[in-house]
């Protein structure tokens, strides 16, 4: 598939604050992105050619924000609207081994409605983790450094070195990465699904801030057992240039960090459809 002919939805509900960086993303390199409200998919309040059908896009994003005010729990609402009208027809799409991908409240969108972490490759009507409130107890906004796994098979680091660290913008209050027991986090790990890492700049323990939320191990991001699923609680889209780093004035020739995850499932998109 050529890459003008990409069709890219990042889906967009109240609160969600990141599309636009999302869409930029995409868009600077080369896809058809679009701006999708959910209701557009569901058929809500919506007609003629507002309408929209997920099956005609070839890579669904959910972006960052507050969902719904992040109310109940963060994430919650959204993943209820999405998986209540639209189930049968995302899991079609991820079957079809299209990417998704959902950063921060997206990823947890991602965790609430059982895609992730999906470790034996099926969709769980309850959640196998949480994206649960930082040990801080506050918000935390900061750079972030972070690890690309040795072992991942995740189709969204194509382009990145394994091993290779990376800085991305952490923004959130409810990002501490928990699964419901070490069963779970011992599959995770075995099956290559932990693709991000949170890290130092020596590599030596990682303790907050270099951990902005007490994740499991370090864990930052992760996919799904095919790997064209990821969730990650940093911004790579708030990274896509150089100049948005905060180190920049040190490296005004480097190539933003966040830009080679979207250039790397535009590739396995190219390759595969």
């Amino acid at each position: 598939m050529k890459r003008e002919n990409i069709k890219v939805a990042v889906v967009r509900i109240e609160g969600t604050n990141c599309e636009e960086e999302s869409y930029l993303a995409f868009k600077r390199l080369g896809a058809d992105a679009e701006k999708v409200h959910l209701k557009q998919f569901t058929g809500e309040d919506v007609s003629g050619d507002e309408k929209r059908d997920l099956e005609d896009y070839d890579i669904l994003m959910i972006p960052g924000g507050f969902s719904a005010g992040d109310y109940i729990r963060a994430g919650v609402i959204f993943a209820a609207r999405f998986k209540s009208a639209l189930r049968d027809d995302l899991i079609s799409f991820a079957d079809t081994k299209k990417p998704i991908l959902g950063v921060c409240n997206g990823f947890q969108v991602l965790v609430e409605m059982g895609f992730l972490p999906s470790i034996n490759g099926e969709v769980t009507d309850i959640p196998e983790a949480v994206l649960a409130t930082n040990d801080s107890n506050k918000f935390e906004c900061r750079p972030s450094l972070l690890k690309v796994e040795e072992n991942s098979k995740c189709v969204f680091t194509r382009r990145y070195e394994k091993g290779e660290r990376v800085i991305f913008p952490s923004a959130h209050a409810e990002g501490k990465f928990t699964v419901q027991d070490k069963e779970t986090l011992e599959k995770l790990k075995k099956n290559g699904q932990v693709v991000f890492r949170y890290t130092t700049p020596d590599g030596g323990s990682v303790k907050y801030p270099w951990n902005p939320n007490g994740s499991v191990e370090n864990i930052a991001g992760i996919c799904n057992l095919e790997g064209n699923i990821l969730g990650l609680m940093p911004h790579p889209e708030r990274v896509f240039n150089g100049y948005t780093h905060p180190d920049w004035t040190r490296n005004k020739d480097r190539r933003g960090d966040g830009s080679l995850l979207f250039e790397s499932v535009l590739d396995y998109v190219e390759e595969e459809f």
